[in-house]
């Protein structure tokens, strides 16, 4: 699709999907980047030079100046923006009817919203106008009108993309984020998308490894233990979520209490005072959206004191999320509860994006990065999506992880030497130290095949032993590291008996390097295998 084809069906659209289109002149490029010659919609809250930045406002019509940094890195690579896109007033909502332009709606249903906030973004890549189309994401835009549209909503670590030539909404918690139809168009949109802005006072370089505890390939996601309160037809496609995640996957079951508290400070707390402190001048104006400036103008009953007392509870919050995180690489939540109407929204307007929001407002506060998949289809035929949610900067491996939920390919991973921990090396153990100062990195987090079993054995420090036997089909769970060769041979003088280094079998059939122990040391008395791995036996203890 050629830019001037895109900006010919932008014009076509019978919804009120874009703000403003540019002209003929302006949607050509000469550039053979990656993305030479692409065309991408703009959220309007995000400035190009030359256009208003409406963030939904009619009354905000003075051109930018400038270009945001974002859209200049996409255009470097090629890519040539066709028009700004409708969007909930001053990014404040996840319904996509906030807004004087007119209400979007679920390239699905008429009668169904196309989520907010990013909901012009959203509809404009699900009708096929562009390839791909800039959002942003504070407390679930990118990932909403995803889930509603059937799309990919990538939602990056915050900081990773500038922000710098986007209105702010909440500075400290906004993030650009890019919808396309696949993860295989995500990668190179991500890619030109990350960069450091040392203007941006937000801006965080990538690191030049990965995080201890983020794992290079996820294999391992977290479930809530729980039920979740959704909707009659988005609890039957999440049971289908469910059992697909059996397949792509091992999955464990965690308790995700800490992340829906952490989504209730947004707006519940005086976290929305950010809100009131970003745009709170501009909505003295004409053309304010109620529902919008209600919102906005409820965080003057919030106090400095009130700021700290949610400061120290999402502070308390976070420490208890991160616990999903020990023993899992990703969290799978659906992305709303339910798939509300239009004329749900008009008759309950607050209430029903409050609940939108109560898997998504937690995952800039809770540092997360986030992808919004498509996953089949509810019963009445409506799009359903889920979220991967890792820690920060975990980006790379998450977008895999959602490459194969959704059975695209996934390019393996360069290892060097890969050795297999199950106990004190394990991430947050007394002897991972050993293996981070010899320049080991978290490979993934896996099982042992069916056979292998654990006992207890002596040495300097509580550890385990596997031998392989007559053990549960399910595996025993470790960590494989991978790690420079030569630091295999810096290991082994720090292996005391009765463990050493063998062939180990993993629950996807590979076999590799791992601490194994000695026959003798298969004492029924010291049997801990039923406790299903070293954590969870020193939990018990």
């Amino acid at each position: 699709m050629t830019p001037l084809v895109a900006l010919k069906a932008a014009r076509e659209v019978d919804q009120p999907v874009f703000i403003s289109l540019l002209d003929e002149d302006g949607v050509r490029s000469d550039s053979d980047g990656p993305l030479g010659g692409v065309p991408f919609a703009v959220k309007d809250n995000i400035d190009i030079a030359g256009v208003p930045t409406t963030a939904g406002c009619p009354a905000r019509d003075t051109p930018a100046t400038e270009t945001a940094f974002a859209v200049r890195r996409l255009q470097d690579q090629g890519a040539v923006p066709i028009g700004k896109t409708n969007l909930d007033q001053f990014a404040t909502g996840l319904v996509g009817t906030r807004s004087p332009y007119g209400a979007c709606h679920s390239v699905f249903s008429p009668a169904h919203v196309s989520g907010g906030s990013s909901s012009g973004s959203a509809v404009a890549v699900a009708l096929g106008v562009v390839s791909f189309a800039l959002g942003t994401d504070t407390a679930g835009s990118g990932r909403v009108p995803a889930a509603f549209n059937g799309l990919v909503g990538v939602k990056p670590t915050r900081g990773l993309v500038s922000t710098l030539g986007v209105l702010p909404a909440c500075p400290s918690l906004d993030c650009v984020t890019a919808f396309t139809r696949t993860v295989a168009e995500a990668r190179p949109v991500l890619d030109a998308l990350i960069g450091y802005d040392a203007a941006d006072p937000w801006s965080r370089p990538v690191p030049a490894l990965l995080p201890p505890g983020v794992a290079q390939r996820m294999r391992v996601i977290a479930v809530p233990d729980a039920p979740l309160d959704l909707d009659p037809e988005h609890e039957a496609a999440w049971q289908a979520a469910l059992a697909h995640a059996e397949r792509v996957a091992h999955v464990v079951r965690v308790d995700v209490t800490p992340f829906l508290a952490a989504a209730r400070l947004l707006y519940e707390a005086a976290f929305v005072a950010e809100r009131l402190a970003a745009f709170g001048h501009l909505l003295d104006g004409p053309g304010v959206d109620p529902t919008v400036a209600g919102i906005v103008r409820g965080a003057d009953r919030y106090s400095g004191a009130d700021a700290f007392a949610g400061l120290h509870e999402l502070a308390r919050l976070r420490r208890l999320a991160e616990g999903a995180f020990s023993g899992a690489d990703a969290l799978l939540l659906p992305v709303t509860p339910g798939h509300p109407t239009l004329a749900e929204v008009a008759a309950d307007p607050v209430g029903v994006n409050t609940r939108l929001g109560r898997f998504t407002n937690m995952a800039n506060l809770l540092d997360l990065c986030a992808v919004a998949v498509p996953t089949g289809t509810r019963p009445d035929g409506l799009p359903f999506g889920v979220q991967l949610l890792a820690p920060a900067f975990a980006d790379g491996p998450l977008l895999d992880l959602a490459a194969r939920w959704t059975g695209e390919t996934v390019a393996p991973p360069a290892s060097r030497t890969l050795l297999a921990v199950a106990g004190a090396h394990l991430s947050g153990q007394p002897a991972n130290g050993d293996l981070v100062r010899l320049g080991g990195v978290l490979h993934s987090r896996a099982r042992t095949g069916p056979g292998y079993r654990m006992y207890t054995v002596d040495g300097p420090f509580p550890r385990p032993g596997l031998l392989r036997g007559d053990g549960p089909s399910s595996g025993v769970e470790l960590e494989v590291w991978d790690l420079p060769e030569a630091a295999i041979g810096a290991l082994l003088p720090t292996i005391a008996e009765p463990l050493h280094l063998g062939p180990l079998t993993l629950d996807d059939g590979s076999t590799v390097l791992g601490f194994v122990a000695d026959s003798w040391c298969a004492d029924p008395a010291r049997d801990i295998t039923g406790h299903g791995g070293w954590r969870a036996y020193l939990a018990s203890r």
